[in-house]
């Protein structure tokens, strides 16, 4: 049995700015190699950003920039398994590749927040956020360091096959199935689809977006997600329009945008996307 858990953090909203990668090679459930290292995401830092994970410009002065590591990359996911807690960070991989024109790793994607959501039923439709089950699970990490982020998800997913039994190879066939808990306190007049891959998660849209907000709407509801119209401290993703986003660097952004950074200051789990990353991250979860 042998996997690679990774974790990406980014300078922005824009999931295409890694500033820091954590790469953790396991086989048959004993670590056998780690690697950390900051990047120069050649783009600004949002302090937002800085404020959940510390990295800033400072931080990446002479770090490599994506293409100088891509090679290594490949050696630790090509033809692997690659375990990551929600599909954040594969976007982030996908899109940074793209903007650098590199060729995507061949690897198999194995979501650990969907092994979460199909181990314990207490995290089958909320509450499955890395931090809040490695709590659960006893496991102390440091948060939002991208190396102890990846080994956490690597924790989840060897407690959830010690639980079930389940194999590497079964769990991939097995969270392409439904959940198979029922959820009682489930409103089937919410908009979240309870067998989406982001069920509890609650979105907000703020911005101008290339497409309709009803559109939006839709697709977020497809994969699980609440969509409300006001941002409050139980809102957990924030999709900003593109050119939006380009605004960040100090220029004026919404009464949403500045409610959910306030929110983020002062601890709630809000993820900020841009609206491209959210189609992305639409597409994958499908």
């Amino acid at each position: 049995m042998e996997f690679v858990a990774l974790d990406f953090e980014t300078a922005n909203a824009d999931m295409s700015s890694i500033c820091q990668l954590g790469l953790a090679l396991f086989k048959d459930g004993s670590l056998q190699e780690e690697w950390k290292t900051y990047i120069d995401p050649e783009d600004f830092f949002d302090g937002i950003n800085v404020s959940i994970h510390g990295i800033d410009e400072t931080t990446v002065e002479g770090a490599p920039i994506l293409p100088d590591i891509a090679s290594l990359i490949y050696s630790y996911l090509d033809d692997r398994i690659a375990v990551c807690h929600t599909h954040f960070d594969r976007v982030a991989l996908h899109k940074a590749c793209a903007k650098y024109d590199l060729r995507v790793p061949t690897c198999t994607w194995l979501d650990s927040a969907r092994v979460t959501r199909r181990t314990w039923d207490q995290f089958a439709y909320k509450g499955y956020g890395l931090a809040n089950v490695c709590a659960t699970l006893g496991y102390q990490f440091v948060q939002h360091d991208a190396l102890e982020d990846a080994k956490a998800a690597a924790h989840i997913l060897h407690a959830a096959i010690e639980k079930t039994g389940m194999d590497l190879q079964q769990w991939l066939k097995r969270v392409e199935r439904s959940i198979g808990f029922p959820d009682h306190s489930y409103n089937i007049s919410q908009d979240g689809n309870p067998e989406g891959a982001f069920y509890g998660e609650m979105l907000v849209f703020t911005g101008a977006l290339e497409i309709s907000r009803r559109v939006a709407a839709d697709m977020a509801a497809k994969i699980g997600c609440m969509v409300v119209d006001g941002v409050n401290k139980k809102t957990t993703i924030l999709v900003v329009g593109d050119q939006d986003i380009k605004k960040l660097a100090g220029h004026e952004k919404s009464s949403k945008h500045r409610k959910a950074e306030k929110l983020i200051a002062e601890g709630y789990p809000i993820r900020i996307l841009q609206e491209s990353d959210f189609k992305e991250l639409v597409l994958l979860a499908e």
